[in-house]
Formats: C-alpha cells, structure tokens, sequence
C-alpha cells in the first residue's frame, strides 16, 4: 500500500516536483550559512515528500541539546514569520482541494502530515513509519 500510495503520489499529483522545490530553498538556506538549520530540516522533508508513504518527520532528540539552541530558537521564530505561515496557508488550500476527489485524499494527507514541518522545520528528521 505504501508502494501504491507513494507512486500515486509522483506520478499524477507531481510530488517530485514539490521535493526538489524544498531542496533549491534548502541550498539557498545553506548558502546564507547562518540558514543551515533550516536548510537541514529542509533537505530532511525534501527526503520525506520523495517517499511520504511509510515515513513521517519527527523532532530530533539530539538537535535541542546543543548550545546552539538560542541560534536555533531564533532562527525558528524568524522562518515562522516570513515563510512558515506563508506555506502553512498556501498548503492549506491544495489539502481542501484534494479531500474532494477520491484519488486526492492520500495526498492531502501527506501535505496534512506535514503543516507541523512547516512551523519549523530545525530540528525535524525524516523517519521510517511504524504505523503498516
């Protein structure tokens, strides 16, 4: 099922497409090198929205123990404010969309897992799924 969900994913609704997308920001965060937390939490869901079937983002346990914490706080208020919120409301639409056709339901439910990584995404990593 996870198969068929993810080829759903890329072939009609182009999630390929959304997953190089997040990786060019992720580069032009990593470019600015003050970005780099951001850009790592974006590589990491670009890596999810390849295959979002059978993967989820979860909170890395390790990033909050750092002394770059501070850093990473600010960083994380600043990208909620100029592109956080932006992508949550821009997302949001598409996932209203998609819930009125069948065939789109799997894929508003991907774009729903992720709204979280959108708020912030320092610190996320992609992880296999537990869940059949």
């Amino acid at each position: 099922m996870r198969t068929l969900g993810n080829i759903i994913w890329h072939i009609p609704f182009c999630g390929f497409i959304n997953a190089i997308c997040v990786w060019l920001l992720a580069i032009l965060f990593a470019i600015t090198i003050v970005g780099l937390p951001i850009a790592k939490g974006l590589f990491e869901y670009g890596s999810f929205l390849f295959l979002p079937f059978g993967h989820e983002m979860v909170d890395d346990p390790t990033a909050r123990s750092s002394i770059s914490s501070l850093w990473n706080a600010i960083l994380s208020i600043l990208w909620i404010v100029f592109f956080g919120i932006w992508l949550w409301i821009f997302t949001i639409f598409p996932i209203v969309g998609l819930f009125f056709s069948i065939v789109g339901i799997p894929v508003a439910i991907v774009l729903a897992k992720s709204l979280g990584t959108f708020f912030n995404p320092v610190g996320k990593i992609c992880v296999k799924s537990k869940n059949l």
